[in-house]
């Protein structure tokens, strides 16, 4: 049986409007990202790997040899080109929300915020080979904490907001997110939601 069945109501729904999600490392973004995806027969996007691409670089070498500065003008291009496909799920970088251009292009589709506490997430990333340039410090922990606390008033301006728990496993969160979307579809839109003439390859 196709699963991706049960969702076909809520792809009319969303009409193509590109899915964001945003979150601190470690959220889960990508995981997730990938099964939201396949069940909506949408595209999933790693926002930081496209740049990748695009840049020939690796975030860390970015980070080295721009600075964050730079580097988030990069990741401001990318979300831009990213914005106009559709029937995307895009899983962002941490930092994305930072910038308040990022939240005019995100608007387009909805944006959804998985959320953990300090201690999963610091779990999870010493889990986690991926090089983390914001936590090459003495203390990441801590500084993972500063992260958190700048960032939370901006990410809880999503329109969706999804908090996890030690025992969800990431088959759970995309399916909490996929429960949450048909009311936040009822809430006043941001902007136009209507897809771009650029499709994102959707799976048809």
């Amino acid at each position: 049986m196709n699963r991706a069945r049960n969702y076909r109501p809520l792809r009319q729904r969303l009409a193509g409007a590109n899915l964001y999600l945003v979150g601190m490392m470690g959220s889960g973004k990508s995981s997730a990202g990938r099964i939201m995806a396949r069940l909506l027969g949408y595209r999933w996007l790693d926002a930081d790997q496209v740049l990748e691409t695009a840049a020939g670089r690796t975030i860390s070498t970015l980070f080295a040899q721009e600075g964050e500065e730079g580097f988030r003008t990069m990741e401001t291009a990318v979300l831009r080109q990213v914005g106009q496909w559709h029937s995307c799920v895009v899983s962002t970088g941490g930092g994305v929300v930072v910038r308040p251009g990022n939240w005019g292009i995100m608007r387009q589709g909805l944006i959804i915020w998985l959320t953990a506490s300090a201690e999963l997430l610091l779990k999870r990333l010493r889990q986690d080979p991926t090089p983390r340039p914001l936590l090459q410090c003495a203390d990441p922990a801590q500084r993972l904490r500063e992260l958190l606390a700048a960032r939370e008033s901006f990410y809880a301006q999503a329109d969706v907001r999804i908090t996890q728990t030690e025992t969800m496993t990431s088959e759970a969160v995309a399916a909490a997110v996929l429960e949450a979307l048909p009311m936040a579809l009822q809430a006043p839109p941001h902007g136009d939601k209507g897809p771009s003439t650029d499709q994102c390859d959707a799976v048809p």
